[in-house]
């Protein structure tokens, strides 16, 4: 689920995936593996996307809606 929330909101705001990374400190092939799910986000990013985009990490997990 978190992969695409995460491509979903990245898409709405016109991030590109280096735009993305650049603005909560990750590289950009991190962004691309979570997005086709081949690696799995830290707490610390999954905090940073939340903050960035004013949504909850439960949201960003599929935990809620």
């Amino acid at each position: 689920m978190f992969n695409k929330r995460l491509k979903e909101l990245r898409k709405q705001k016109g991030y590109t995936q280096k735009e993305l990374a650049t603005l909560i400190g990750y590289d950009q092939s991190m962004v691309a593996r979570w997005e086709k799910r081949e690696s799995e986000p830290t707490a610390s990013a999954i905090k940073n996307i939340a903050v960035l985009f004013d949504v909850s990490s439960d949201y960003l997990l599929g935990i809620e809606d």
